[in-house]
């Protein structure tokens, strides 16, 4: 009899090609992401040595970081979009042109698909259960929501894809996060990945798979799982994974790259075996209440500098090392706060609703809830609200969102990665502060000098009701 097997084991035993003496493994890729920033150089790779590319059929390509979110509109000669930014411009003509060259499947920004890759990897029913999913961006790791081991790689990792459908990599070792229990009123997905960040620290998660289970997780939408799954990156994790279930198989029922008919039978029946068996072990397991979960803010320039709303800055000397002590005085002197200031008396300038972390409906309808019948305050001097794609877009305007957001004061924009990441014109100007919906609160992450607070769409969207940050739980009932 088998010994018992963790999930990631079956995903990964199933994708081993070769193993070698020294441990490496030789890995079958079912899935590629493919966006303009990481792939030029692949591409080039592949021309100088007259390879082409094996898989097309298994490659996706989306324009995200680059585009500009205002409205977009080719010429009437067909040209290309207007983008200023010269490095910006040829990282999108490039793709443009390296998907025509090698026959690859590409959704253009103007196309009603096109939308941040990780949302719309998911949404077309490209990622599916016990897949491997790579993508040249750190936050691939969403796709694990749907059962998929899935991982950003570096450029020449994607070229190798490109060529050969496969990876050399080195097995990781497996963490179990399991939580039980109901999120309390006003916390959501996002606040606990942002405490589960808090406890594992950036680094906690390195060099392995976090598997999430418990109650909570079974009770969470597909879309708060994307959300999780997202920012295992950020406690250091190669990869983040979710059994499937009955709500992933419906979530993925019908979309237009999902297995049809017969097919799908025999793919949901599959996919009922892709679990954890009793008795399989893990190397480490982290283990919360849910109940204690607050909605959480960071108040440093790491993802684990993260307090409850209600909280306040942590004082430096406090931590347990020299080094946690140096980097935190360095992170309050970038972010212009001082131990022991209450996190509810931190006023913002700027609010950012988007990213591949929360840019799906159910995190607009979360923030539009919020600022129904209620105006961003005077002292907000930018709100944008940026849908994850086209879809998610078409579907917030039949619902009726946009003009909630409008007439809340925010920008509705169009689809892209946006003020997330500052490589587009969507940015935040130094020493101003931003309630972000992102995924990182790096030194410069959304602009030279910009200060940034992430937080869950609820409380961004009471940020900019109240000019600071807020605890969304005073504002809804």
């Amino acid at each position: 009899m088998a010994a018992p097997r963790t999930l990631y084991e079956k995903i990964w035993d199933a994708h081993v090609v070769d193993r070698r003496d020294d441990g490496t493994c030789l890995v079958y890729i079912d899935r590629h992401l493919v966006h303009e920033v990481t792939s030029p150089q692949a591409f080039e790779g592949l021309r100088a040595a007259g390879r082409k590319v094996r898989r097309p059929d298994l490659t996706l390509a989306v324009p995200d970081h680059n585009v500009p979110t205002t409205p977009r509109m080719r010429g009437s000669n067909g040209g290309p979009l207007l983008v200023e930014d010269v490095d910006s411009a040829a990282q999108l003509a490039a793709l443009e042109a390296n998907v025509a060259d090698f026959a690859i499947p590409y959704f253009d920004a103007t196309a009603p698909e096109q939308g941040i890759v990780h949302v719309v990897g998911p949404e077309q029913g490209f990622t599916l259960p016990g897949t491997t999913v790579v993508c040249g961006d750190s936050h691939t790791a969403a796709h694990g929501a749907l059962g998929a081991l899935a991982f950003g790689i570096g450029t020449s990792e994607v070229e190798h894809v490109l060529a050969t459908q496969t990876l050399l990599l080195k097995p990781s070792r497996t963490l179990e996060v399991r939580v039980e229990g109901s999120l309390g009123f006003g916390v959501s997905p996002k606040d606990l990945i942002l405490a589960i960040i808090g406890r594992l620290g950036t680094a906690g998660g390195t060099g392995h798979v976090i598997e999430y289970r418990g109650s909570t997780f079974a009770e969470m939408s597909i879309e708060g799982r994307l959300t999780v799954a997202n920012m295992s990156i950020e406690a250091g994790a190669r990869s983040g994974l979710f059994a499937p279930d009955e709500k992933t198989f419906a979530y993925l029922q019908g979309r237009p790259m999902s297995p049809k008919g017969p097919d799908w039978d025999r793919a949901v029946e599959r996919w009922r075996t892709l679990v954890t068996d009793e008795g399989a072990s893990f190397d480490r397991s982290l283990r919360l209440d849910a109940s204690e979960i607050a909605p959480n803010v960071t108040w440093g320039t790491s993802p684990e500098d993260v307090v409850p709303i209600t909280g306040a800055v942590p004082d430096p000397d406090q931590f347990a090392d020299e080094g946690k002590r140096e980097a935190a005085r360095r992170s309050l002197a970038y972010m212009g706060l001082s131990a022991g200031q209450r996190m509810e008396e931190v006023a913002v300038e700027h609010v950012f609703i988007g990213s591949c972390t929360n840019s799906r409906i159910e995190d607009l309808r979360a923030a539009a809830a919020v600022l129904q019948g209620r105006r961003r305050s005077a002292a907000i001097k930018q709100a944008l609200v940026v849908p994850g794609s086209g879809l998610v877009k078409r579907q917030a305007e039949a619902e009726g969102l946009d003009r909630i957001f409008m007439e809340a004061g925010f920008e509705w924009r169009e689809p892209g990665c946006s003020m997330c990441l500052a490589m587009n014109p969507d940015k935040v100007p130094p020493q101003e502060r931003c309630a972000s919906t992102s995924n990182r609160n790096f030194v410069g992450r959304q602009g030279p000098g910009a200060r940034t607070h992430l937080l869950s769409p609820a409380m961004a969207a009471a940020a900019a009701v109240t000019g600071r940050l807020t605890d969304v739980r005073e504002l809804v009932s």
